[in-house]
């Protein structure tokens, strides 16, 4: 097959490494075209971790003209930035996988929790890049809204048992300081982070709503989501801890076994997950326990790649008809 031209917009940060590295490794994408907001630098200028294992790109400003020889374009960029520049991409005849918040909201709840939606009729048509609970719809996309991090998490966790619970679920969540992003700030300045550890806008952070509606939407049933984050003193990698009560008897291990069956990167656990194994990976790790008609449910991820960057590559590859699974990250960080 021959080389399929992509592009990444907003290179410079922790989730535009990642994909760097990850379309690097590709046998069948081929990087096209690199940009951030000022242009007039180049990849290694940015990322002193690339020299001499990749080329020295150029790095451009945001032009369509360049963008035009991309088959798939990549948005790494922040929120409420994507959807002033994706019209224009998706009128140039391509794709469209955005990492940022801006597609993956209904108009309401993303005016409610973010600001004023400008491209109604694109967020309309988006597809929710959570493949192994949308993976038909996502093959025919033309813009993929990527997950974020803590709903992957959580909601890979919590989909399986929705037909099994009843009213409320809490979400005790635990991500590595990089899910914070690259710019330094007073939570994550290391005095303060090291040897701590803090929960951060408890119920009412912007991924509980994004939870709750996809939830609802690949469930069809309205369940109540409480969700709590922490911020933790390591670099990557995400711990959730998920708590419901159930409606009837069942075996949570066999109930993950089932509807996982066919899934290559869902890892059905035994015992309670770890984040050590899935760090450097696109693995989602995933235990669950019953103690009566209480439910435990236990998931891992390596949040810069399960929760963004490999899982914006493998909806990249379902949208361009090649193997879903091409160059994911198999092998962990470990130890």
């Amino acid at each position: 097959m021959s080389k399929i031209p992509i592009g990444i917009i907003g290179i410079s940060g922790y989730t535009g490494l990642e994909l760097i590295k990850l379309v690097t490794n590709h046998p069948i994408f081929e990087i096209a075209y690199l940009a951030n907001t000022t242009g007039n630098t180049t990849l290694h200028q940015i990322h002193k971790s690339l020299v001499s294992a990749t080329k020295d790109i150029e790095i451009q400003n945001i032009n369509l003209n360049s963008i035009k020889k991309c088959k798939l374009v990549f948005l790494a960029l922040p929120h409420e930035e994507s959807m002033k520049i994706t019209p224009k991409i998706l009128d140039c005849d391509i794709k469209v996988i955005d990492l940022s918040a801006d597609y993956r909201l209904s108009e309401i709840n993303f005016n409610k929790t973010y600001t004023k939606h400008i491209d109604i009729e694109n967020l309309k048509n988006a597809q929710y890049g959570l493949i192994e609970w949308n993976r038909d719809n996502i093959k025919n996309a033309n813009l993929i809204a990527n997950p974020g991090c803590y709903p992957t998490a959580s909601l890979l966790g919590i989909l399986p048992f929705t037909q099994y619970i009843d009213g409320s679920i809490f979400i005790d969540a635990k991500s590595g300081v990089s899910g914070a992003g690259k710019k330094p700030n007073e939570n994550t300045h290391y005095p303060n982070i090291n040897d701590n550890i803090f929960s951060y806008q408890p119920l009412n952070h912007r991924h509980q709503i994004e939870i709750s509606e996809k939830c609802n939407y690949f469930s069809n049933k309205n369940l109540k989501i409480n969700f709590v984050p922490h911020l933790s003193p390591f670099t990557r990698g995400m711990l959730v801890s998920i708590f419901a009560k159930l409606n009837s008897k069942i075996n949570p291990i066999e109930v993950l076994k089932e509807k996982y069956k066919n899934e290559e990167f869902i890892r059905i656990r035994e015992t309670p997950v770890d984040i050590k194994s899935v760090c450097g990976t696109h693995f989602c790790d995933i235990f669950a326990k019953a103690n009566d008609d209480d439910l435990y449910i236990n998931t891992s991820i390596d949040n810069l790649l399960k929760g963004a960057s490999s899982q914006a590559l493998a909806c990249a590859n379902l949208a361009l008809g090649i193997d879903e699974t091409t160059a994911l990250p198999k092998v962990a960080y470990a130890p």
